[in-house]
C-alpha cells in the first residue's frame, strides 16, 4: 500500500468518525473536565494572561506539577500588565524548580510585546502570534483556539495519540497537519471551537492516556480500531534517554562564596551562573581538587551522572564572579541548588 493510498484510507475512517466525534467529545468534557485554575470564563478579562501563562508553563511540564507555580504566580502578578512590568529575577525566582527556565524568559518578552504593541490584546492572525518569542506553531493554534475560539486544533501528543490510537498506527506514520485540515469541517461542526480545543486535550490526558488508556470507559470505542484490535499498535516510540557524565568543579573561599560563570558548557542551564563543568576524566591533569560526591541527577530525557571537585582559592580564572551559598536571595535553578547544598557541607 503506498503513502498515497494509505492515506486516502485513514481520511475516509475518520470521516467515518468524526460526524459524532466531536459531540462525544464535548459531551465527555462537559461532564469530566477538571477544575483548572486557569479555566476562566469565555468573557474574564483575565482570560489572556492566564491562557497565556498556563500555556508556557505546560509545556514539557504536567498539569499537577503546573497548578502550585501558576497560583503563586497569579498572587504575585495579577495581570498581564503587571507580568510585562516585573523584572526577570522575579520571573525567574517565580519559576524555580519548574525548570525549562528559557520559557519563563519568553513568557515576560512575550507580555512585553503584547502590551506594548497590541494594547494587551493577542493578535488574530496565526503567523504574528507565532512572532512572540517562544511560541511556536502548537502554542500559537492552542492560543488562537482558546481565546479567539477560532477552528483549530492545537496538535501535541494529546490530540496525536488519539487519532492515531482510533487508527490504530504509530504516529509517525500519520501527517496529522493534513488529516485534520482535509477534515476540518467536519471535526469543527459546532460552535465551540475554543471547548473542543481543549476537551481533546483533556481526553488525551485523562482517558486516552500514554500508559493504560482507560479504553472501556472510552466514549469513541465503538469506532477505535485500536481498542478493536487484538493486535494493538504501540502509537509511540519510546522516549530515548540519554546519558551524560559530568566533573563539576568549585572554587570556594573562607567566606562561603562560591565562584560562578556564566560560560558552561550545559545547553539547558544556557546563560546561568554555574561552576566550572567538564565532561568526565578532566580531573587526570588537575591533581590539586578534592573529590567531595558522586550523585545522580534527572532533568527530561537526560541522566546525570555528576562528580563533584571542589578546593580553596582566593584567585579565580576570568570572566568568573564570587557569589555568596545563600539559597534563598536570589533565583538558583535546581540544577545548581543542589550543587550549593552539598558544598555548604564543607563550612
Amino acid at each position: 500500500m503506498n503513502e498515497i493510498t494509505a492515506f486516502i484510507n485513514i481520511v475516509l475512517f475518520i470521516m467515518h468518525i468524526n460526524t459524532n466525534l466531536t459531540k462525544k467529545v464535548l459531551s465527555w468534557y462537559d461532564n469530566n473536565k477538571r477544575s483548572l485554575p486557569w479555566r476562566v470564563g469565555k468573557n474574564s478579562p483575565k482570560k489572556l494572561y492566564y491562557r497565556l501563562l498556563s500555556e508556557f508553563m505546560l509545556q514539557q511540564t504536567q498539569v499537577k506539577t503546573v497548578i502550585p507555580y501558576f497560583k503563586n504566580f497569579t498572587k504575585k502578578f495579577k495581570t498581564l500588565k503587571s507580568l510585562s512590568k516585573s523584572k526577570e529575577v522575579e520571573i525567574l525566582k517565580l519559576w524555580e524548580g519548574l525548570g525549562y527556565y528559557r520559557r519563563a524568559k519568553n513568557l515576560l518578552a512575550s507580555a512585553k510585546i503584547l502590551v506594548k504593541e497590541h494594547n494587551s490584546k493577542l493578535p488574530e492572525n496565526l503567523e504574528e502570534v507565532k512572532r512572540l518569542p517562544g511560541v511556536g506553531e502548537y502554542t500559537a493554534n492552542a492560543l488562537l483556539g482558546l481565546i479567539y475560539n477560532q477552528p483549530r486544533i492545537a496538535i501535541d501528543g494529546n490530540v496525536r495519540r488519539i487519532f492515531a490510537r482510533n487508527l490504530n498506527r504509530e504516529e509517525r506514520k500519520i501527517n496529522f497537519e493534513k488529516l485534520i485540515f482535509v477534515n476540518k469541517k467536519n471535526f469543527f461542526n459546532t460552535n465551540r471551537s475554543s471547548d473542543f480545543v481543549e476537551a481533546l486535550m483533556e481526553f488525551g490526558a485523562l482517558i486516552c492516556k500514554p500508559k493504560e488508556p482507560k479504553c472501556v470507559r472510552c466514549c469513541l470505542k465503538k469506532t477505535c480500531k485500536y481498542f478493536k484490535s487484538s493486535n494493538k499498535i504501540k502509537t509511540t516510540s519510546k522516549k530515548l534517554i540519554k546519558n551524560k557524565n559530568y566533573d563539576i568543579f568549585c572554587y570556594l573561599n573562607k567566606n562561603k562564596q562560591i565562584a560562578l560563570t556564566k560560560k558552561n558548557q550545559i545547553s539547558f542551564l544556557k546563560n546561568f551562573y554555574l561552576p566550572t563543568i567538564k565532561e568526565t576524566n578532566y580531573l587526570s591533569s588537575n591533581k590539586n581538587w578534592k573529590f567531595l560526591k558522586n550523585y545522580k541527577n534527572s532533568i527530561s530525557n537526560l541522566k546525570l551522572n555528576i562528580n563533584l571537585y571542589y578546593k580553596f582559592s582566593k584567585k579565580i580564572p576570568p570572566k568568573y564572579d564570587w557569589h555568596y551559598l545563600n539559597l534563598n536571595k536570589e533565583f538558583i535553578p535546581t540544577f545548581t541548588k543542589k550543587i550549593f547544598k552539598q558544598v555548604e557541607t564543607l563550612f
